[in-house]
Parts: C-alpha cells; structure tokens; sequence
C-alpha cells in the first residue's frame, strides 16, 4: 500500500482473528491467551474507530497525525503455563514502528537438512531429497490457521497440532506431525527468545508423480511439553508456481521450483 499510494497509510496489527474484534473485549484466540495488553472490545475499538471517521469524513483535530504510523502487537511475554481455562499463556504488548516491514529487520535463512533438520548452516551435501504420498481421499486436516469462515467446523486462530473431539475430521489425538503425509524439519530447542516479526518466505523444489497438487507449509512453535501451536502457514496449488494468471501443469521426473509466502 505505502509503495503505491501517495497518501499516507496506517497499519494497526493486533491478536484478532479474521471474524474481527470480539465484543466482549475476551484476549483469546483458539488455543492461546495474549495476556491483558489484548483486550479490546467494543468500549477500545469504538474509541479508536470514532478518532478515525471524526478525522477523515467530519475533519475534527483528534490527535490522529500525531499516531505512529505502525501499531503492531508483538507476542510471547507469558510464562508459557496453562491458564484456568486451558489456554496457553502466550502474553504479548504493544509496540510503536515506524514502517512496515520494518527496517532494522534480520532476515536470517534456514535450510532443510537431511534427517528433519532445521538449521541456519547450509547443508554440505550437494542433494538429498525425500517423499510422501498424498492422498486426495485422506487429506491432511487443518487445526486452526488463517480461517475466514465455516464456524463449527474449521477452527480459528492458533491451536495445538493434535487432533480430538474438537476436530471433526481428526478426532484421534495424535498430531499431525505424526501423519505419513507430513514432512516435518525442525530445529534444535531454542537457547532464547526469537522474535519473528515480518514477513517469511518459504522455497520449495518439488517433483510430483500428479500433473498438480498442493502444497502447505507451516510454521509451528514446539513447547517443552510436546504441544505445537502454529505461528503461520500458507498454501499453493502447484499449477499456480509461475502466476495465478496462468496454469502450468507439471510433468512426471521434472523439478519446479515454488515460492510460497
């Protein structure tokens, strides 16, 4: 938007889901609790909305140039324990910048490595590959996510990674980790706190035996006690690799490269 728009833009990022602010002012999303510094509500939000149209349609002084431009809601400043109601205690507060992405990012690589590694070292081998079979039959289920719709039957926000009653099509609780159809890399524990504020960008080589599918990446956040609670993920059916203007199918034994953010 500030790249193609001459007027100025403002970015206000919180905890909330895609079905908006809750009324009640609740701090959870899915699984996870962001700690007081979340709650909102109606009294906040209507606040901040009645700033912005006295500004913009009725031209009255509220204060809103004096705004930082950036307005984002950093996570993890919990204790990481189990709330009274079952709900990770993630935390989080507020936090002012000046531009979007920011400018003092580290964008850091990591590199998939054999065995399910996850590292910041490049791999010494010069190729390695590995394989799963997906069946369209027996999809691998989404818990949670960036899910705009289907109340009641997908859920929202972030959640563990293991099935159960909540999850009408992986009712066992077993995560999906565990699946035949997942390939997980992953790193080594973390010796401290790493912020991931920005954007990531996933690049995958790929073969298929189909002349198309798709693929989904996840980012997830591990626990010490085994629970995983995804952070971000996003999804590209392959026969979109070069564009959504255009389909291109793939061809058996040859290697595409995609692109996924």
């Amino acid at each position: 938007m500030a790249q193609q728009n001459r007027t100025p833009q403002r970015l206000l990022m919180g905890t909330w889901n895609h079905g908006g602010i809750r009324g009640d002012g609740a701090t959870w999303v899915g699984d996870v609790d962001f700690g007081p510094a979340a709650k909102w509500g109606d009294a906040v939000y209507n606040v901040h909305r009645l700033r912005w149209f006295d500004h913009w349609l009725k031209g009255v002084e509220t204060g809103l140039e004096d705004d930082p431009p950036v307005r984002i809601f950093v996570m993890g400043t919990g204790d990481g324990r189990k709330t009274a109601d079952g709900l990770l205690n993630h935390g989080g507060s507020w936090r002012n910048e000046k531009e979007w992405p920011l400018a003092r990012t580290q964008y850091t690589k990591y590199y998939l490595a054999q065995g399910g590694g996850l590292s910041t070292t490049a791999p010494a081998v010069a190729q390695s590959t590995t394989s799963f079979v997906f069946d369209p039959r027996n999809p691998v289920p989404t818990i949670g996510g960036n899910i705009s719709s289907g109340n009641g039957i997908l859920l929202q926000g972030a959640w563990d990674q293991r099935g159960g009653p909540h999850v009408w099509n992986w009712t066992q609780p077993i995560p999906l980790s565990a699946r035949n159809d997942v390939v997980v890399f992953q790193t080594e524990p973390l010796s401290g706190d790493v912020e991931v504020t920005g954007e990531i960008e996933v690049r995958l080589w790929i073969s298929s035996t189909a002349a198309d599918t798709d693929f989904t990446a996840k980012l997830i956040d591990v626990e010490p006690d085994g629970t995983a609670y995804n952070l971000d993920e996003t999804i590209l059916r392959a026969r979109y690799r070069e564009g959504f203007d255009k389909k291109v199918w793939m061809e058996k034994d040859k290697v595409y490269k995609l692109t996924m953010s």
